[in-house]
């Protein structure tokens, strides 16, 4: 950073980030096209565990189970298969003897798709940046009490002289300590991609997002799961009746949940694992995936010399434009504990950057963030929640209006979920909103902007749809919350 004519040339600050996930590469893209000189240190690769061991490869398998799911429900809309040698079904004219072949899943074949899209999207993360300037380092970064970054890389130690830092490290997976992972039988989010065949019976240990999204991935690529739920339902901190739909749909489909039921210990055995609970009862199968939190990778970071804060649970604590406690070391990312979001590490990445370079910028409103469960069928939700209005926190009105109203969702076959619209007493304004149904992610969008704009439930009513369509629900259910003037 230099002075020009007396003033100090932020254009031209030397940032330096650690990690080079969602937040990190982010911030790296707005920095530099600000005129900064930045450089990442990145000890696995650039997109972090978000592009490479975790959203990346998680959604790519679940992609796949929903079109196993599919598939499996084709004949409600009368697509019969035939098999080599004839035809399943009741279709006049065909030799029925033979019957169809069952279907399955390659989980070597869809593992290794998966891994390559990751590496594949990591790569071209990694070649925009160096477009941009942006220095990678590969190695494992550590913050110094004198504000410079020591990576350590396969070559030795480097000292990156930098104005300003961005920690933006992540987070790894939770073990129990009786339950250690072993990658083959006991598994982590991270090491589910190493299995090379389909787990005849999967323990998922955990019944957070995470667990939820395994369990339902699962399922539908036809494992049979059990889920252990140390509360009374799947996704305790998610919307009740969202929450009520999928363990219907699950269930129906197979799932075996043991809800308010604590794992204690996770023991392999010959041929596949046993997990004992809480109550000295005993559960076998053949693997077990443990989805029981994630603890921020900050240990070992020099974060105390640097003067950065952290919660007793290892945090770095932020406030809303991402500034630690600590003169220009910002923060973004699952180590920050605000929402363990991609988006979420992103936004606070460049609202990190913004404010170091003095661009306009806005402090992170988390009741502004969407976001998104990707089980069978999804759940997504924006602002205000039901919990929120129970508690009086918000006065609202709400209104669900089911799927199983609306045609495109008929010829669709669908028939779970819902919309949920919460709109401001009095005024009308859009707060809240929830979306449980086939491309939720997608279908959510209308109500975020809405809640971002404040837009009136007669402004989300009056905007034309198309019929049919899943999106027409939205409108329907803002327009069942319109007040008569």
């Amino acid at each position: 950073m230099v002075a020009v004519n007396n003033q100090l040339d932020y254009s031209s600050l030397r940032l330096g980030i650690i990690g080079g996930g969602p937040g990190g590469y982010e911030a790296a893209m707005v920095a530099s096209s600000l005129g900064a000189q930045v450089t990442i240190v990145e000890s696995h690769g650039v997109g972090g565990s978000a592009v490479l061991t975790d959203v990346v490869p998680s959604k790519t398998l679940i992609a796949t189970a929903d079109a196993m799911t599919a598939a499996a429900d084709a004949d409600a809309l009368g697509i019969k298969f035939a098999s080599a040698g004839g035809a399943t079904g009741d279709t006049p004219g065909l030799d029925t003897s033979t019957p169809a072949p069952a279907m399955w899943a390659d989980l070597a074949g869809v593992n290794q798709r998966l891994l390559a899209l990751a590496k594949d999207q990591s790569a071209d993360i990694q070649a925009a940046l160096e477009r941009k300037g942006v220095r990678v380092v590969r190695g494992r970064g550590r913050l110094r009490a004198d504000h410079t970054i020591e990576a350590t890389t396969g070559s030795g130690t480097e000292r990156i002289e930098v104005d300003a830092v961005l920690l933006a490290v992540g987070a790894s997976p939770r073990v129990l300590p009786a339950a250690q992972p072993d990658g083959e039988r006991i598994l982590t989010w991270k090491q589910v991609y190493n299995l090379d065949r389909l787990p005849e019976h999967l323990i998922v240990i955990g019944s957070g997002v995470t667990g939820a999204e395994f369990a339902s991935a699962f399922v539908g690529l036809g494992s049979d799961v059990t889920l252990v739920s140390s509360r009374d339902r799947v996704l305790p901190g998610e919307d009740p009746d969202a929450a009520a739909v999928l363990e219907d749909v699950l269930q129906k489909r197979g799932l075996n949940l043991l809800p308010r039921t604590r794992a204690n210990a996770v023991a392999r055995t010959a041929d596949g694992v046993v997990v004992t609970l809480a109550d000295g009862s005993t559960v076998a199968g053949s693997h077990c995936l443990l989805a029981v939190g994630a603890v921020p990778n900050t240990e070992d970071l020099g974060l105390e010399e640097a003067g950065v804060a952290t919660t007793e649970a290892g945090h770095v604590v932020v406030d809303g434009v991402s500034r630690t406690s600590a003169f220009n070391v910002y923060a973004a990312g699952d180590c920050t504990g605000v929402m363990p979001l991609a988006s979420v590490a992103a936004m606070q990445g460049r609202i990190a950057v913004a404010h170091l370079l003095g661009d306009a910028v806005k402090p992170l409103r988390i009741k502004q963030v969407s976001s998104n469960i990707f089980t069978s069928p999804e759940i997504a939700t924006v602002g205000v929640t039901e919990a929120d209005v129970e508690s009086g926190r918000y006065q609202a009105d709400v209104f669900t209006l089911s799927l199983k109203s609306n045609a495109r969702a008929k010829m669709m076959h669908v028939k779970d979920g819902f919309v949920k619209v919460f709109a401001r007493q009095g005024s009308g304004t859009v707060i809240g909103g929830v979306v449980v149904g086939p491309r939720a992610s997608e279908l959510i969008y209308p109500l975020a902007i809405a809640v971002s704009q404040k837009l009136n439930v007669d402004d989300v009513a009056s905007t034309f749809t198309v019929y049919p369509s899943l999106s027409g629900s939205i409108a329907e259910a803002a327009r069942r919350l319109h007040v008569h003037q």
